[in-house]
């Protein structure tokens, strides 16, 4: 049986006719709203040539956009790395079999994941501003940096928490079976596992960062956002440099997308992907401990044996 019909019933003729109609009405409504809006801006004198020529400009280039996209690469790129190694770590800290550091992990993971990002990047700010923290040119970019990685870590960390525990739990038996601790069974086998299971998640909070940084817009930061909107307000464009924004952010998007699909199947082809869920093997029986809850909500690695455990 493949894993199309396990989700959901293959749809007969009336279902493939109801979806073809209804997405025929979605692309029409569609293309009458872009027509409303181009009929707008039309109205308004938006769509003159005089509005979009600074757009070609290569001045605009090397002093807005450029600077500007150089800046949201940078801040992006700092906020992955650093949400990618918070979000491991907590996470790993929520399958710990250690009490408390399983609850300090869910307790932080819980708190930062609830705080919006621009609160976070306010509050942050006002911080390095008044206690001279840092720099001031560094006191924006630190602030977005901090907040994208509290937050986005903070989801990094249950998406590998929930990567784990969805793994077949053979997968954890197996490796207490070998001598493996709970702990070397979670590093060596079942992260791995995880990490490529969740890869497409990944990405998708990857996108959610590069889209957030437009968010330091907010606290002064020169990202591409912001030069967009400085570049608007000195050119008397700001229709075209928003959109010209949104063109790039979108491109960028796309991107990463293209490129986590290409990794995806080449880790597919190469045997790293997870192993679908089938008959438990290893270790199994009355003794079998459960596995661990840090009363957040989270649950831990499935231990094995009790007795292995024990060991």
């Amino acid at each position: 049986m493949s894993t199309q019909n396990v989700l959901f019933d293959a749809p007969g003729p009336r279902a493939r006719r109801r979806h073809a109609i209804l997405t025929a009405f979605g692309f029409v409504l569609f293309a009458a709203t872009l027509a409303a809006v181009l009929v707008k801006f039309n109205a308004q004198g938006q769509l003159t040539g005089a509005l979009w020529q600074p757009l070609i400009d290569p001045e605009v280039w090397t002093a807005y956009v450029v600077p500007g996209l150089i800046n949201t690469i940078k801040a992006a790129a700092v906020s992955i790395v650093s949400a990618m190694a918070f979000g491991i770590l907590f996470g790993m800290g929520r399958l710990s079999q250690n009490g408390p550091i399983r609850w300090v992990s869910g307790i932080v993971v819980e708190f930062f994941r609830a705080v919006p990002v621009l609160l976070m990047m306010y509050f942050l700010f006002q911080l390095f501003a008044f206690n001279n923290i840092f720099v001031a040119s560094l006191n924006s970019f630190m602030a977005v940096v901090i907040a994208l990685t509290l937050y986005n870590g903070s989801v990094i960390a249950e998406l590998v928490r929930s990567g784990v525990y969805g793994l077949p739990k053979g997968q954890s038996e197996a490796g207490l079976s070998i001598g493996l601790t709970a702990s070397q069974t979670l590093r060596s086998i079942q992260l791995p596992q995880a990490l490529t299971a969740m890869l497409p998640a990944l990405i998708s909070q990857v996108v959610v960062i590069l889209k957030d940084s437009a968010l330091g817009a907010a606290i002064t930061y020169p990202e591409l956002l912001q030069s967009m909107r400085d570049m608007g307000t000195a050119y008397a464009t700001v229709i075209p440099a928003y959109i010209l924004a949104a063109v790039v952010f979108i491109a960028i998007n796309f991107g990463l997308t293209v490129v986590a699909g290409r990794i995806e199947r080449r880790l597919n082809r190469r045997g790293r992907g997870p192993r679908k869920a089938g008959p438990a093997t290893g270790v199994a029986g009355p003794g079998t401990v459960d596995a661990p809850t840090d009363g957040l909500g989270g649950r831990g690695v499935h231990t094995g044996d009790a007795t292995s455990a024990a060991r």
